[in-house]
């Protein structure tokens, strides 16, 4: 969490081109975008793509409340920053695997097979050119995109889900009012 905080707080935002909400002249100001982007990296790291999910951690993570100072922001608001700033995003979180590159937060593992010691061999798929690297890089960066249509795959169809539900709430809710004021005019009767 303190790793996600500082990251955020070291950015320096107008290069990253983040659009803030601007509110009507009643509403209140918006978020201010390192929250959410705060938001977004705890997402990333615990694999939570949902916008709903991300609000509902706000408001029962306690790791979640200190990292954005107990703000709540919405599961719209959380949506609609992410539709926002896609690529200023993407941006931030090419730095951030950077960064845990940088401090060996990836680690490289050995794997030990019944004790055996293996020779080590300098294959092609163990060394690095600069063609291999721009491959790897240009890797990365798909997965960054097809992560972002993730989060918008997961929102749509909770979106979708709940408009049903709203609509199936709404027709019960005139059929039992329509049954109710006839139960009414029984009574008076």
């Amino acid at each position: 969490m303190r790793l996600f905080d500082v990251f955020v707080d070291s950015l320096d935002m107008p290069p990253l081109d983040f659009v803030q909400s601007i509110p009507k002249g009643t509403g209140i100001p918006g978020y201010d975008p390192r929250d959410l982007l705060k938001l977004y990296i705890y997402g990333y790291f615990y694999q939570i793509r949902s916008s709903r999910k991300l609000a509902r951690e706000c408001k029962c993570n306690l790791e979640v409340m200190w990292l954005l100072g107990k703000l709540y922001p919405d599961f719209r608001t959380i949506f609609d920053c992410r539709k926002d700033n896609k690529d200023s995003i993407t941006k931030v979180f090419k730095k951030f695997n950077k960064l845990c590159m940088g401090l060996k937060l990836f680690l490289k593992s050995y794997i030990s097979i019944d004790g055996s010691k293996l020779k080590a061999v300098n294959a092609k798929d163990n060394n690095f050119t600069l063609n291999k690297l721009d491959d790897r890089i240009r890797r990365l960066d798909e997965h960054i995109n097809l992560y972002m249509e993730e989060l918008d795959a997961f929102d749509w169809e909770e979106e979708r889900s709940c408009l049903k539900m709203n609509s199936n709430i709404s027709l019960r809710y005139n059929s039992c009012k329509g049954l109710f004021s006839k139960i009414i005019m029984t009574l008076y009767k």
